[in-house]
C-alpha cells in the first residue's frame, strides 16, 4: 500500500497544478480584455504595477539590462518589473487578474454611486457635489483628478450653490473638497488656453467673474464653514477669511503664491489677512509665498481648529451636526451683526483687488509665467512619450511655441526656441544645457528650462 500512495500523491499534485495554471491563464487573458474597457485612467503607479506583473507573467523575472538614469520612463518600468524578484509566472498572472478585478469593481461602484445620487443631492452640477441633509448644505469641490482645481464652470457652479444655500431651509453651509486636496486653486487652463489676441478680453471677463464669486462669500447670509480636508492653494485660501469657521485636517497646507505667478492678492485677503494675522505674517504669505502648515495657520488665526487626519471627518461632522440643530434665525441674525459693519468696505476692497488683477494678468510678468506654463504642459507630455510619439510631440510643441511667440519676452523666446534642437539631441544634452546655465542641478525634467530662477532648487 505504501508504494501505491507514494506514486499517487505526485500524480494528484501535478493534476491540480495543471488545472490551476489553466484557470490562471484564462483569467489572465480575461483581465487583459477587461483592462481595455476601463474608462478612467488608474494612475501612473497602478499602470507601472500592471506593466510589471504583465512582464513577470509572460517573461518571468526581469532579464532586461538596466536603462540609464536619464531614460526616465524606461527606468521606472524596469524598476517596477525588477522589484517583483523571483515571483512565479502563475503568481504574477494571479496578481495581475486580481489587480484588474479591483480596478473594474472600483469603477463599477463609482458609476453605480453616480447613477444613484445620495439623499438630498442637488441636480445641475458637474464640478460640485451639493447636498442638503440634517439642516446642512454641503458644497463639495468634485474634480479630484485635477486636485479640485477651479475652472470657469466651477466658479459659476459655486456661485449658484451659494445662492441656493442662502435661500433654502438649511441652517449652515459647509464647503469642502473631494479626495486628497481641498483645492489646488485656479485651473491653469483658465490662463493657458487663451489666444494671444484674446488676452484683454480674458482679463476683463475673469475679473468680472472673480468679483461676483467673492461677492457671494461676502454676502452669504448664513454661517459658512470651510472644512479643509487637504492642501489649499490660491483663491480657495484667500476666501477663508470670509468664512465664519475654518476646520482643517493636520494634513492641510495653505499657500498663496501670487508673486511667483506675477499676480496679486484677491478674495479680500489684502485687507482681511493683515487684520486676522498681523501685517508681518500676512506679508509672508501674500508677498513672499510662504506656505503654512495647518498648525501655523491655526496659530495665526486663519484656521479655527486643527484635527488629526485619521479622525478629521468624524469629529468635524459630529460638531457641524450639533451646530445645525441651533435656532436658524438666531444664527443668521447674529452673523449679520458680526459682519454687516464691514460689508460695504469688503465689496470696495473686492472691486479694487479685481481691478489690480486685471492689470496684472495683462502685465509682461504674468504673461511670461502663463507662457511658461503652456510650454511646460507640452514638455510634460514629452517627458512621458513613447518613441513612436516623439516626432508628433515635437510638432505639437513647435505649434504651441509659434502660437505664443507674439507675447513672449525676447530672452524667454530664445530659450524656448532652443528646445527643439535640445530635444533632438536627447536628454543628456538638455541636462548639460540647464545645469550650465545655472538652473537647478538637483532638479530633473526639461521643464526647468522654462521656470524663473526662484522656482528652481539650488
Amino acid at each position: 500500500m505504501a508504494p501505491a500512495q507514494a506514486v499517487c500523491v505526485p500524480a494528484i499534485h501535478l493534476h491540480m497544478t495543471a488545472a490551476t495554471m489553466q484557470v490562471s491563464q484564462k483569467d489572465f487573458q480575461k483581465a487583459q480584455e477587461q483592462l481595455k474597457l476601463l474608462k478612467k485612467d488608474p494612475g501612473n503607479e497602478t499602470k507601472l504595477k500592471l506593466y510589471a506583473l504583465f512582464k513577470q507573467a509572460t517573461e518571468g523575472p526581469c532579464n532586461a539590462p538596466k536603462p540609464g538614469m536619464l531614460d526616465f520612463v524606461k527606468k521606472a518600468k524596469w524598476d517596477a518589473w525588477n522589484s517583483l524578484g523571483n515571483l512565479s509566472k502563475d503568481d504574477a498572472r494571479q496578481k495581475y487578474a486580481e489587480l484588474v478585478s479591483s480596478l473594474v469593481s472600483a469603477e463599477s461602484a463609482s458609476q453605480k454611486k453616480e447613477s444613484s445620487p445620495e439623499e438630498g443631492r442637488h441636480d445641475g452640477y458637474e464640478t460640485l457635489i451639493v447636498t442638503t441633509k440634517n439642516n446642512i448644505t454641503k458644497i463639495m469641490f468634485n474634480r479630484p483628478d485635477r486636485k479640485n482645481a477651479i475652472n470657469h464652470q466651477m466658479y459659476r457652479e459655486i456661485i449658484k450653490a451659494l445662492e441656493e444655500a442662502g435661500k433654502n431651509d438649511s441652517t449652515i453651509a459647509v464647503i469642502t473638497g473631494n479626495g486628497d486636496y481641498y483645492s489646488s486653486g485656479n485651473d491653469l487652463n483658465n490662463f493657458t488656453n487663451i489666444q494671444p489676441g484674446e488676452m484683454e478680453k480674458m482679463a476683463k471677463d475673469g475679473a468680472v467673474l472673480l468679483k461676483e464669486f467673492v461677492g457671494h462669500f461676502i454676502d452669504f447670509p448664513k454661517p459658512l464653514i470651510a472644512v479643509v480636508n487637504g492642501p489649499a492653494i490660491g483663491i480657495c485660501v484667500t476666501v477663508l477669511g470670509l468664512c465664519d469657521l475654518v476646520y482643517a485636517s493636520d494634513r492641510a497646507t495653505f499657500h498663496t503664491p501670487f508673486s511667483q505667478l506675477g499676480q496679486s492678492p484677491e478674495g479680500c485677503s489684502s485687507y482681511l489677512f493683515p487684520k486676522i494675522m498681523g501685517l508681518a505674517k500676512a506679508s509672508e504669505m501674500l508677498l513672499f509665498n510662504k506656505k503654512l502648515t495647518a498648525a501655523e495657520a491655526c496659530a495665526q488665526g486663519l484656521v479655527t481648529e486643527v484635527f488629526p487626519d485619521s479622525s478629521f471627518q468624524k469629529e468635524v461632522w459630529a460638531r457641524l451636526e450639533a451646530y445645525a440643530s441651533l435656532p436658524k434665525n438666531s444664527l443668521a441674525v447674529s452673523k449679520q451683526l458680526l459682519r454687516s459693519m464691514e460689508k460695504e468696505k469688503l465689496h470696495a476692497i473686492n472691486s479694487r483687488e479685481c481691478e489690480v488683477l486685471t492689470e496684472r494678468w495683462l502685465s509682461d510678468e504674468c504673461l511670461d509665467v502663463n507662457t511658461s506654463m503652456k510650454i511646460m504642459t507640452s514638455v510634460d507630455l514629452l517627458l512621458n512619450l513613447r518613441l513612436s510619439e516623439y516626432e508628433c510631440s515635437i510638432t505639437e510643441l513647435t505649434k504651441n511655441i509659434k502660437k505664443y511667440e507674439s507675447f513672449m519676452p525676447g530672452r524667454r523666446q530664445m530659450k524656448i526656441k532652443t528646445l527643439i534642437t535640445l530635444f533632438s539631441s536627447g536628454p543628456c544634452i538638455i541636462t548639460r544645457h540647464w545645469t550650465a546655465h545655472g538652473y537647478g542641478k538637483n532638479e530633473i525634467g526639461a521643464r526647468t528650462l522654462f521656470r524663473p530662477k526662484p522656482y528652481c532648487s539650488s
